[in-house]
């Protein structure tokens, strides 16, 4: 199953919601980061998740195979934060 971990800023603190087949599976708030977000859902996703969809700000930056989210979540996250900030700044131009 590939599951879907949306992240979203308000002010300084960030939450994310996890979703599959458009179910919201679980979600959580009071983060420090987007990469604090990734982890705290990786650790909560049931084992039949075998990859996760990164959306940060209603922009999809890409899909991981778990291990590789697990193990580069710094990467994602940047990754997911240059993503939605390029995607803004080109709708703006």
């Amino acid at each position: 199953m590939i599951a879907r971990i949306e992240i979203h800023r308000a002010d300084d603190v960030y939450e994310y919601r996890v979703l599959a087949d458009g179910d919201v599976l679980f979600d959580d708030a009071g983060f420090t980061s987007v990469v604090h977000c990734l982890v705290g859902a990786v650790e909560g996703l049931p084992p039949q998740v075998r990859a996760v969809e990164v959306a940060c700000g209603g922009i999809v930056s890409g899909t991981y195979p778990l291990p590789v989210l697990a193990a580069n979540a710094e990467q994602v996250a940047q990754h997911a934060v240059h993503t939605t900030a390029a995607v803004f700044e080109a709708l703006q131009g």
